[in-house]
């Protein structure tokens, strides 16, 4: 407020001044008695008056001068011109008899002027001091000159500590190059975007636009540029709406980079089979199973059983579902393979849905410790099975992957086996019998997804963070990625439609290649690919294919009622040949002869393959 009357007041001053040296311009310093004296103050102070009153009306006292630029020379300009008029009007009907013309034009240019340099001086005596304090002002440019955009610009404008300045816009809208919104222009097209940065000093970058398509594009572009940051805002919608602030931007993540759009459900219209129930999750303090956990806990379940084998994974779990409230939740340390410890669990709290998420999932590790990828995957899934089916669950959901199609790997035929747990138990809840039970069984296909413990996103950003090199097993390497969260939602309205025996498979748009991915990941860390930090090719790792699927021979994907699932057909299931190989498996496992295990496994490749 302070501030802002010291400004009125010196605009006040430079008003006066301005008017008293245009009449002495005029007269070459000898003003004529009828010019000078006390008779002519009511009429500077009225010029005066004038002027206070359009700077306001045109917001000259609400601006941060720190930034201004030429939308801000624009407002002077008006404001001062405007305030001039009505004694230009008076000066022209009076004849001259309170003033010449030519005082009146000299005293608009002189105060247009004034009122100019004092603003710009203090954005110098701004931008100086910020200099000294170490302050460092960011040159943002916007891509995206759209709804979103203006509001970033807007947002950037409302900051209290004003550390970023908008210096323009790129957008490849055509004819939209060289407009202003908000006195802002468009600098040049999205192809110019490298150019622009360098021209104008642009040390940040903020993408209005979210698809992911124009996300890789701007990343590609800014690739050999150094020291420039890559922003987005959380949300589009909360930007536009008001509702975040600069300091909520983020760094653009690599799923920004997703080949598809984002998949929006509304859970809460497909989570009656939730409602009310007590659901148990397995593998609790895991990835997935942790983010199951998130979204159920808003799903109305009456209880939420946490079970994991992991202690502080599982703490860490239950801390965040505490802090989110909502459903009630009792955490449970627990081996899948521990089949007297699962029936206390299941008599206690008598789970109506169990998602079971809980597996080893790392493949080279499982190709040297194959007995423990079928105790836990199979077996244990096994064991969970059957206390669904006795205990009265009514929807029991495996998680399962795309290294279970076509399995070359240990993990991938654990998990192909426990897809055949489950079905096996479906089909016989369909014949009926006394041991059948009424519980739908199924189970939900998907790919790697990003983030998740041990996969590579976590492992890319690990090698970055300690300056490379960032290791690639094979570049041509390809996979399926989904965004967890994504995964979950999917898998939850999967489960919703289960009537029993289906097996589901997820949208994962299209396979990226690995190579690209660490790429992409390096120039988002703000390095250059190669030069700054190294990529090595290491040679594919036990277990590893080039390229993953999501049906086996012969099976094929039908459209459901949700756009990104699909239900697989065709399955090809033998319940005698899978009970005598489950059966053998069993006994290697028990003997805990890996050799064995990889051997026997080797064997059934080979036997389906023929």
């Amino acid at each position: 407020m302070i501030r802002k009357a010291a400004l009125l007041l010196a605009d006040a001053v430079v008003v006066f001044v301005a008017i008293h040296l245009a009449v002495n311009l005029r007269f070459e310093g000898d003003v004529p008695a009828k010019y000078s004296g006390m008779h002519m103050l009511g009429a500077h102070i009225a010029i005066v008056a004038a002027n206070l009153i359009a700077y306001s009306a045109f917001g000259l006292y609400g601006k941060v001068w720190r930034y201004a630029g030429v939308h801000e020379l624009e407002d002077i300009s008006k404001a001062v011109t405007l305030a001039y008029v009505p004694f230009i009007f008076i000066t022209l009907w009076s004849g001259g008899s309170v003033y010449p013309r030519s005082i009146v034009i000299t005293a608009w240019l002189l105060t247009l002027l004034s009122i100019g340099a004092v603003r710009f001086t203090l954005r110098l005596h701004s931008e100086r001091l910020s200099s000294a304090q170490g302050e460092q002002v960011q040159r943002v440019l916007i891509v995206g000159a759209n709804d979103a955009g203006e509001a970033i610009l807007r947002e950037l404008a409302r900051q209290p500590e004003q550390t970023h300045a908008c210096v323009g816009f790129v957008d490849d809208t055509p004819g939209r190059t060289g407009v202003k919104i908000r006195g802002v222009p468009v600098l040049g097209r999205l192809d110019d975007l490298a150019s622009v940065v360098t021209r104008n000093d642009i040390n940040e970058i903020v993408v209005a636009d979210p698809r992911p398509p124009l996300v890789r594009r701007v990343v590609s572009q800014v690739e050999a540029l150094r020291g420039v940051e890559l922003k987005m805002v959380p949300s589009v919608a909360d930007v536009v709406e008001g509702r975040t602030q600069v300091s909520q931007m983020r760094d653009v993540r690599i799923e920004d980079l997703l080949a598809r759009p984002p998949v929006e459900i509304d859970l809460a219209a497909n989570a009656d089979f939730i409602a009310g129930r007590t659901v148990l999750v397995t593998g609790a303090g895991g990835s997935i199973g942790s983010e199951i956990c998130r979204q159920i806990s808003s799903l109305g379940a009456s209880r939420l059983v946490l079970l994991g084998r992991g202690e502080n994974s599982l703490h860490e779990a239950a801390v965040d579902i505490g802090h989110h409230g909502g459903t009630p939740f009792e955490t449970v340390i627990c081996d899948v393979r521990d089949m007297p410890r699962l029936e206390a669990i299941f008599a206690r709290h008598r789970p109506k849905v169990v998602f079971h998420a809980a597996a080893h999932k790392h493949v080279p590790m499982m190709e040297t410790n194959a007995t423990e990828a079928i105790t836990v995957n199979v077996l244990g899934t096994r064991n969970l099975v059957e206390l669904s089916r006795r205990h009265g669950v009514e929807r029991f959901i495996l998680l399962s992957t795309d290294k279970s199609v076509n399995p070359v790997s240990v993990m991938g035929w654990s998990k192909r086996l426990a897809e055949m747990v489950v079905l096996d138990a479906a089909q016989r809840a369909v014949a009926g019998g006394a041991d059948a039970g009424t519980t739908r069984f199924v189970s939900v296909r998907f790919g790697n997804v990003l983030g998740s413990r041990g996969s590579v996103v976590p492992t890319f950003r690990r090698q970055i963070a300690m300056g490379g090199p960032v290791t690639v097993t094979d570049p041509r390497m390809k996979r399926y990625f989904m965004t967890i969260p994504e995964a979950v939602t999917l898998v939850i309205q999967a489960a919703a439609m289960a009537r029993g025996g289906e097996v589901y498979i997820l949208d994962m748009g299209d396979p990226v290649e690995i190579l690209e991915l660490a790429r992409n990941m390096i120039r988002l860390s703000g390095f250059e690919p190669d030069t700054d930090i190294p990529i090595e090719v290491r040679g594919s790792r036990p277990g590893e294919k080039l390229d993953e699927e999501l049906l086996n021979e012969g099976e094929r994907a039908s459209p459901t009622e949700a756009e990104k699932i699909k239900r697989v057909d065709g399955l090809d299931f033998d319940p005698q040949h899978f009970a005598q190989l489950l059966a053998e498996l069993e006994g290697i496992a028990l003997r805990h002869d890996d050799d064995a295990m990889r051997a026997r496994l080797k064997d059934e490749r080979q036997a389906s393959s023929v």
